[in-house]
């Protein structure tokens, strides 16, 4: 899905995200392209808004005005919802990464990836699974490099919980696999991705996919670098139990019918 050279559009609601995330979200882009649209969208003539200042600056990011003119309705979001809109139709971008934890974003999402845009989703674990679902794949802020969320951002009874890993592996490993109950770690990982955008080893505490596998119980993976394939322990010999029976079954065969010719 990434592409070195795609060129992103990272909006920002400002509103909803804490300005330490930023540097984390930045890296974390760079791996799916390169940010060659970067603003950030909020009422900056409140003090709420005072600790991006320093990173719009150290990351080039314009700063977009909207006055918060109403109590209790979100401008920010109708701000950035229409410069989206302006950029998917001038063709200058080829993914876009929305940075928020809000729901009122879905629309946005689902109608961006109608057009054929390719859109990331940057957001807490609070984020509703409406908004989750509507992006080619979502990425929780938790997991970029080391959490400086204050506590009460991170409220537990927020958070979306995570799906059972076990559970979830098992589902995937058997939907992906051969015959022999085996499947490559890379394509593993596409299935996951594909079935679950918000999957990220990070989340269970591990870097890389790889390492995740190795250190579940269930699992066997066999191999090394490209060439690793992963199982549930027990289907090699169940495969290979079945693989001799069926080739049991067919020199059987083959024997009865040389019987009868003769």
């Amino acid at each position: 899905m990434s592409e070195p050279n795609a060129r992103l559009a990272v909006l920002i609601d400002a509103d909803n995200t804490s300005p330490k995330h930023a540097a984390a979200l930045f890296d974390e882009l760079a791996s799916y392209g390169v940010a060659t649209v970067k603003r950030a969208y909020g009422d900056w003539t409140t003090p709420q808004l005072s600790g991006w200042k320093r990173e719009l600056n150290q990351h080039a990011i314009a700063p977009k005005q909207q006055f918060a003119y109403t109590t209790g309705k979100n401008s920010t979001d109708s701000a950035l919802i229409i410069d989206a809109m302006d950029l998917l139709y001038t063709g200058n971008v080829d993914a876009f990464a929305l940075v928020s934890s809000d729901s009122d974003f879905t629309g946005l999402a689902t109608r961006l990836r109608e057009s054929g845009k390719t859109v990331y989703g940057l957001g807490l674990r609070k984020t509703p699974a409406s908004l989750v679902a509507a992006c080619d794949r979502f990425i929780y802020l938790e997991v970029l490099g080391t959490d400086p969320t204050p506590d009460a951002e991170r409220s537990p009874t927020e958070e979306t919980p995570l799906p059972n890993l076990q559970s979830l592996l098992t589902r995937a490993i058997n939907a992906a696999s051969g015959d022999d109950g085996a499947v490559s770690v890379s394509a593993l990982g596409n299935y996951l991705r594909s079935a679950s955008t918000s999957f990220d080893p990070r989340l269970y505490g591990h870097a890389k996919l790889s390492a995740l596998l190795q250190a579940q119980p269930y699992l066997t993976v066999e191999g090394s670098g490209g060439s690793q394939q992963v199982r549930l322990k027990g289907t090699a010999k169940k495969a290979a139990a079945k693989k001799s029976a069926t080739s049991k079954a067919s020199a059987k065969k083959s024997a009865t019918k040389a019987q009868g010719k003769d």
